[in-house]
């Protein structure tokens, strides 16, 4: 026998998503809106994930399901259950499509991400947010036209940056003009002031030493040591713009769920508008900035407590 608890992840906890309007983690709110993750699909059946849809453009897979772990952690931290056990994400309960892209290593074929990306466009009318925690140091006319076609759909695309501490202008599609390109910052603690302890990407509330940045750069999140939800059932801890992306990709859902009508231009202006920045002094929660950012450009760090 064995108590039941749910944690805040740091992650979470950093950007005040249990001061947001769902209140992450008091077990009594759900967000009605849907999320695509374009990943290496995500555990069909875990309990912490309202899977809503499911579909593979991977070679000899039929279904969505997560063979990696990689998209089930990237749909852990935006939206997992506020259910007393696990985890809880920044949208919690949202409804999750499954889109599989990548295989059981983490790879795929561009011609399968297009897919996926053709694919929400052709659902864009109950599609609020895609996420896609994957990329190239490559560029692809075919790929900026399906993201520009689904981004004028109405979608909201929030993308990592990429984990090669380089300029992200070189990666795709982070350096899409119409998506959300987001950074990580390491946090230890959950809270502003850098007074937690140091990581093995950076000291508490700086930027994480891996994160790919840049002028094409958005917004930053939390992107080390992210507890989360992963394949067959299980939990897991793991760094990586990848993981940042789902923190804003769960930001941008909870402004959907408030704003309807909002269009993705909306979500990003307001994601920036709301995000903490230089300036911001530390309230003892998650607002507050970070150091170390490797280029002059003060990209916000994202926040939710006003959502």
């Amino acid at each position: 026998m064995k108590t039941f608890a749910q944690t805040i992840p740091t992650g979470i906890n950093r950007i005040d998503g249990d001061l947001s309007s769902t209140i992450s983690g008091n077990n009594n709110h759900s967000v009605n809106v849907d999320i695509a993750i374009i990943d290496t699909g995500v555990d069909l059946t875990h309990p912490e994930l309202n899977v809503f849809k499911n579909i593979s453009f991977v070679k000899g897979v039929k279904k969505g399901n997560d063979d990696n772990g990689h998209g089930t952690h990237v749909a852990g931290t935006a939206a997992a259950k506020d259910n007393l056990v696990g985890v809880v994400g920044v949208a919690p309960d949202a409804r999750i499509w499954a889109v599989k892209v990548l295989d059981r290593s983490g790879s795929g074929y561009l011609s399968d991400v297009i897919k996926g990306i053709d694919y929400v466009t052709a659902n864009a009318v109950q599609i609020e947010v895609a996420n896609m925690s994957l990329g190239c140091q490559c560029n692809s006319a075919a790929m900026n036209t399906a993201i520009a076609n689904s981004v004028a759909a109405g979608v909201t695309y929030v993308v990592a940056a990429g984990n090669n501490a380089m300029d992200a202008s070189t990666f795709s599609p982070a350096n899409h003009p119409d998506v959300i390109a987001v950074s990580a910052i390491a946090d230890s603690d959950g809270k502003c002031g850098g007074i937690g302890p140091s990581t093995g990407y950076g000291a508490d509330d700086t930027f994480a030493s891996f994160s790919n940045f840049g002028s094409v750069v958005d917004i930053d999140a939390p992107g080390v040591n992210i507890y989360s939800t992963w394949k067959n059932g299980a939990y897991n801890t793991i760094s990586g713009t990848s993981m940042a992306s789902p923190h804003v990709a769960g930001a941008a859902a909870l402004f959907k769920a408030t704003h309807t009508l909002a269009t993705p231009a909306d979500v990003r202006n307001s994601l920036l508008s709301n995000g903490s920045t230089p300036s911001s002094i530390c309230n003892g929660h998650g607002f507050g900035y970070f150091t170390g950012d490797k280029d002059t450009i003060s990209e916000p760090l994202v926040y939710v407590r006003n959502y």
